[in-house]
């Protein structure tokens, strides 16, 4: 049996031995009383040694465990603060925001009111727009219509006084005072005499009135004040300015004069403003008339043409190359004479 005893503790050395230095990473194993005693020194040691080791990484775990959860502590901490913080944040930045949409809401409904209240305005004021252009064009048709009346009007009062002066002869140059000795009938029977001896005994040739025009343009103008005759009939007013015509130069006492037919203000104006235009048609050798009471007549390509308005000969002379060039420069003054007039009005 001791032998047998000393062999089992001999094999149990030998196991302690073999297993002892795999045990450093592993958990202490239980040993019984009986297996302690039977340890050798040596063994013994060992397995102290590992126990204090063991006991050396326990403790170094436990204060790494220890370390890593103060700092998993301090760490949820500052997680805990850091969520508090956020969430105040977010509390204060969704009291911002929802202040900021009311705002913007009550800025979007104001708007939305303005914009409804200027659409408004805009409607309103549209309609007052077509409202005064409907005015405006009516009285600008008022306007044409009160034009046009005062057009015809006037044309029917030159027509009237056209009539009522178409026996009459107007007497240019007669010098301010002549007639005292004689009267302007003496002065006319005296131009007769002078210039058309068989005309002066013709006596059915009456004056029935004789005057001098009134000076209402300008009270300050050095030429004399026409004369106008007025005879009985117009067949002697014509045979008197036939005889002119063909004359050409008429004196009274050796000084020029001029004998004319006597129209009406706006039928003179009408006269005069063909007067450029037949001047060029004159040095064109087109034979140039002004008709009665105020149309120009000459010739074109051997055919008489007569215009009443200037309007009528500017279309007339559009289809006419040669005519086109020849009052070229006279038209166009003429154009631009009246744009001036109407920019004056």
């Amino acid at each position: 049996m001791p032998n047998n005893k000393c062999k089992n503790r001999g094999n149990k050395n030998k196991e302690v031995t073999m297993t002892l230095p795999n045990e450093k990473d592993t958990p202490i194993q239980d040993y019984e009383d009986d297996d302690i005693e039977e340890m050798q020194k040596t063994d013994l040691k060992k397995l102290i040694r590992t126990l204090r080791s063991s006991q050396k990484q326990i403790l170094e775990l436990q204060k790494s465990l220890m370390d890593k959860i103060e700092n998993l502590s301090r760490e949820n901490e500052i997680l805990r603060r850091n969520q508090n913080e956020t969430k105040q944040l977010v509390q204060q930045e969704t009291v911002i925001v929802t202040r900021n949409h009311n705002e913007v809401k009550n800025s979007i409904d104001q708007m939305t009111n303005t914009l409804e209240s200027l659409t408004n305005r805009m409607g309103e004021a549209e309609e007052r727009i077509s409202d005064l252009e409907d005015r405006e064009q009516e009285r600008i048709q008022s306007d044409q219509r009160k034009e046009e009346e005062i057009r015809n009007l006037k044309h029917i009062v030159g027509n009237l006084q056209d009539t009522i002066k178409k026996p009459n002869i107007r007497v240019l140059g007669v010098p301010e005072g002549m007639e005292r000795e004689k009267g302007l009938e003496g002065l006319f029977s005296e131009i007769l005499a002078e210039n058309f001896p068989g005309l002066e005994k013709d006596r059915e040739i009456l004056v029935q009135e004789a005057h001098r025009t009134p000076n209402k343009h300008d009270q300050k103008r050095s030429s004399p004040r026409h004369v106008v005759i007025k005879l009985s009939t117009v067949k002697h007013k014509e045979k008197i300015l036939k005889c002119a015509r063909e004359k050409r130069q008429i004196t009274l006492r050796g000084s020029p004069i001029r004998l004319t037919a006597d129209f009406s203000s706006e039928t003179l104006q009408a006269k005069r403003e063909w007067r450029d235009i037949a001047q060029v048609l004159r040095g064109k050798n087109c034979q140039p008339r002004i008709l009665y009471p105020a149309k120009l007549s000459f010739v074109n390509e051997g055919e008489i043409k007569t215009f009443h308005s200037k309007q009528k000969l500017k279309e007339f002379v559009a289809t006419c190359p040669a005519l086109q060039k020849m009052l070229k420069d006279v038209l166009h003054t003429e154009t631009q004479k009246h744009g001036h007039q109407y920019e004056r009005r």
